[in-house]
């Protein structure tokens, strides 16, 4: 069974979607305390969060509004962007997160990445464009493709890999389930398939082919939420 981690991307405090990663394109959608309370009301388990503004800065920005989150509703966190030192890390774990994702910092230095995964709960973001490795807010495309940097994680303590396909990603297009399995396949780990999700139809499709590939995972849900394009509520209590 497929994990839904309904998302919530930061700018400035407001809940927004991007189309590409293209912050210029940001829509905001409202109260980011407001979503995950009715997030947590309908059943979920997980929120994902990316601190937009601490990927293009490179720390983090949003502190108030995670804590308001963590403080006030008991849904698990994973949360992304900016993250780039074992202080940072500290901080989100004080403030109540239940997980850390490292996106730049873990292609940057490794190393780090996987010795702060044998003391804290972290995730490996891998955000590709054209199957090669994005990084600090995918402004900037390294020359490693996504697969080989998924399989440099297989055998450390890493709790999952994320996975997005950026081309898909805010464009209502569908997950891009062929990336989403070679990823897990070569880094044999928990893997969240992001980028692009529109229906339940590719819900079902992307449990359908987890399944077949015994691979045990999850979905990013974002603008399709925001935009009325699924009825999150009625989702979970078909599950």
């Amino acid at each position: 069974m497929l994990e839904i981690f309904p998302a919530i991307d930061l700018n400035n405090g407001n809940a927004v979607r991007l189309h590409k990663g293209e912050i210029q394109s940001a829509i905001t959608y409202g109260d980011p305390y407001e979503f995950a309370k009715y997030f947590e009301k309908i059943g979920a388990k997980w929120l994902h969060i990316v601190d937009l503004n601490g990927a293009f800065q490179g720390s983090p920005q949003n502190f108030e509004v995670i804590k308001k989150i963590t403080t006030h509703t008991n849904i698990r966190v994973q949360i992304g962007g900016g993250i780039r030192t074992e202080e940072h890390i500290q901080a989100y774990l004080k403030l109540g997160v239940s997980r850390i994702i490292l996106g730049s910092i873990a292609l940057q230095d490794q190393d780090f990445a996987i010795k702060m995964s044998q003391k804290y709960p972290i995730a490996i973001g891998i955000d590709a464009k054209n199957g090669k490795v994005a990084i600090h807010g995918w402004q900037k495309t390294e020359n490693i493709l996504a697969k080989d940097f998924a399989a440099s994680f297989k055998n450390t303590a890493v709790e999952a890999i994320i996975c997005t396909d950026i081309s898909r990603d805010g464009t209502l297009n569908g997950i891009n389930i062929p990336f989403s399995i070679e990823i897990a396949k070569q880094s044999n780990k928990y893997c969240i398939a992001s980028g692009g999700f529109n229906n339940i139809e590719n819900l079902k499709l992307l449990q359908q082919e987890f399944a077949q590939h015994k691979i045990d995972g999850g979905v990013i849900i974002g603008k399709a939420f925001y935009e009325k394009q699924i009825d999150l509520e009625r989702l979970f209590q078909t599950i």
